[in-house]
């Protein structure tokens, strides 16, 4: 069901962009309301890591497993302007207990002396289900494995309906569960302008728009690439979309903010954790990147363009997670002469003297270990350049399924500040802390069966969406330029980044690396040097699956996925980074050949 248009004809929905995820700028909210005519404040507080973070929390407090900070940080201290001004609240700070983190809204509402209607979407928590699921024999979508045996959570990533939905109930602020990212910008946007739900190009537009923002900053010159062109970082202005009715959209943040609004910085952004660009599956429509274009739009404004939509699937994906042992982390500073080897001979003697504690006590051996030596560039593998540091971050991380198991190293590695070698630290802060190891489980499951509900007081609305029946649409061919050919002898080397802008991130145990070329002259030359296969061999020490490459030809870009890339990925990996953050950085070092005026 459609709600009724509340925008008149031709006018501009802005919706600003205020969290990326739990724990981001405070900044961001008071930064946000000081631009004129400001519709709605979109928070996306669910990465998949934060997941693992809410299950421990619940764990520990039933209470808890929704994003505090939302309440305490948003709603206490600017409700009443929100209020008066009608700008809206949308975010999925309820996590896994979004009752929970409404309950909380309307306690500190009520100690302000406010009333707003507060509506919540669930239907999202899967756990009742999930026997009838195993009997079914759910795979995991990555792994292909069967779901564990101990299940803690398991909830579906909704789409924009139901968000629409209890906007239409009237409310000012909307709480979700699992949703995916970019549904909070969707809702908001479906609601103003009466979208019917089949207007595809129009939902992928503002589904494009939501996916720029979720990150917060990252749209406006967090992580650029070129990072010393991003003027004051202290006052990095938030990402606001000024929308159309027609699902044509401008980027642009508040006035007198620092950060930077570029095609290059918002291009990247689009690139941000994405897969196949003509396949990009949300709950309520299928996405085609690969025509979109990005022109500025003025000063601190660029004009996005060219999204594209097909019927969405019949499933959504759920996200499933589950206690796998438990794991420590430590953390040493190691200085002096041959900072390295004294670093590698401190963790040697650590793990021997734990592994022989460990056996006198009748554990088993650990069953993952991971030494990284922090400042001399150990995650670049074979292709690190570095002289011989005098000081280096000694990283030991271990796994085991008893937490008892893991407290000999636990306690031992404070002794290295002793009797081990010169110049050590043994420790940051006092001993680590031993956590449970909560790991992500993904799986489809039908749309029909996951009962979403809009609550606002009294008023509910349920959703049972099915995915359009007929044979699924393929997504177009697009014409994508020619890799150059063989460059002459008169050649030479330069680094990527000197031809291209690039971005990474994750997606469960996969990361993905976005390049675009500086210019257009670029492409040709990019496509020929930047083969999957060249990327998977750089990524060998780091990368243990496939890679594969895509073509954005609107944007001058392209795409590299990388396979089983994080080592687990998120919690479930024992990597200094876990996300892929830095995949991005490595690729950009790497040479690619030009002829000598090339450039």
């Amino acid at each position: 069901m459609n709600a009724k248009t509340t925008k008149p004809v031709g006018k501009t929905l802005r919706i600003g962009g205020a969290a990326g995820f739990w724990g981001d700028s405070a900044l961001a909210t008071p930064q946000l309301l000081a631009v004129p005519d400001l519709d709605y404040l979109v928070f996306d507080y669910l990465a998949e890591t934060t997941m693992s973070i809410l299950q421990r929390a619940r764990m520990k407090d039933p209470a808890l497993g929704y994003a505090t900070d939302f309440v305490s940080a948003v709603v206490k201290p600017h409700l009443k302007e929100c209020l008066a001004r009608g700008i809206k609240l949308v975010s999925n700070a309820g996590g896994l207990n979004p009752e929970g983190c409404r309950d909380a809204i309307l306690a500190v509402a009520r100690e302000l002396g406010l009333d707003p209607k507060v509506a919540v979407v669930t239907g999202d928590d899967l756990m009742p289900q999930l026997e009838a699921l195993r009997a079914e024999g759910v795979r995991d979508l990555q792994q292909g494995t069967p779901l564990p045996a101990k299940v803690l959570s398991a909830n579906a990533y909704l789409g924009a309906q139901p968000i629409a939905a209890a906007l239409a109930q009237g409310a000012d602020i909307v709480v979700t569960g699992r949703c995916v990212d970019s549904a909070v910008t969707l809702g908001a946007a479906a609601y103003e302008f009466g979208w019917d739900w089949k207007d595809w190009d129009r939902l992928a537009q503002a589904s494009l728009a939501g996916h720029i923002i979720e990150c917060g900053a990252q749209a406006t010159g967090g992580l650029f690439t070129d990072w010393e062109d991003v003027p004051d970082w202290a006052n990095i202005g938030y990402p606001v979309v000024e929308m159309r009715e027609d699902g044509t959209f401008e980027v642009t943040k508040p006035a007198g903010t620092g950060g930077l609004i570029s095609v290059a910085a918002v291009g990247e952004q689009v690139l941000y954790e994405i897969g196949d660009p003509a396949n990009y599956v949300l709950p309520d429509v299928v996405c085609d990147f690969r025509a979109v274009k990005i022109a500025a739009a003025g000063a601190e404004r660029v004009r996005v363009s060219g999204a594209r939509g097909r019927p969405p699937t019949p499933g959504y994906k759920v996200c499933a997670t589950w206690q796998d042992g438990y794991q420590v982390t430590l953390h040493q500073m190691i200085r002096g002469i041959r900072a390295v080897a004294k670093a590698q001979k401190t963790a040697d003697a650590l793990i021997e003297r734990t592994r022989k504690q460990m056996a006198g006590r009748k554990f088993a051996d650990y069953t993952e270990l991971r030494v990284e030596m922090l400042g001399c560039e150990s995650h670049y593998g074979p292709h690190a350049r570095f002289s011989e540091p005098r000081e280096v971050v000694l990283r030991i991380g271990a796994r085991h399924p008893e937490a008892k198991a893991l407290a000999f190293l636990q306690k031992e590695s404070v002794s290295a500040g002793t009797s081990m070698g010169p110049g050590t630290r043994s420790h940051f802060g006092g001993r680590a802390d031993i956590q449970s190891v909560i790991k992500l489980y993904s799986f489809l499951i039908d749309k029909a069966r996951v009962p979403a509900e809009a609550r606002c007081g009294d008023a509910v609305q349920k959703f049972a969406v099915a995915a359009e029946v007929g044979v699924p649409v393929s997504a177009p061919e697009l014409e994508v330029v020619a890799a150059a050919g063989t460059p002459s002898e008169d050649t030479m080397e330069v680094p990527l980044v000197q031809l291209a802008w690039a971005r990474s991130g994750d997606k469960g145990n996969d990361a993905n690396i976005g390049v675009i070329a500086r210019q257009a002259k670029y492409l040709p030359l990019l496509r020929a040097e930047l083969t999957a296969e060249r990327v998977k061999a750089h990524f060998a020490h780091l990368v243990d699956g496939e890679v594969e490459r895509f073509d954005l030809p609107g944007m001058g870009a392209m795409n590299f996925l990388l396979h089983a890339a994080l080592g687990g990925g998120g919690t479930a990996s024992l990597r200094s980074d876990p996300l892929g953050k830095a995949y991005a950085q490595i690729l950009l070092d790497m040479p690619v050949r030009v002829p000598k005026d090339f450039l």
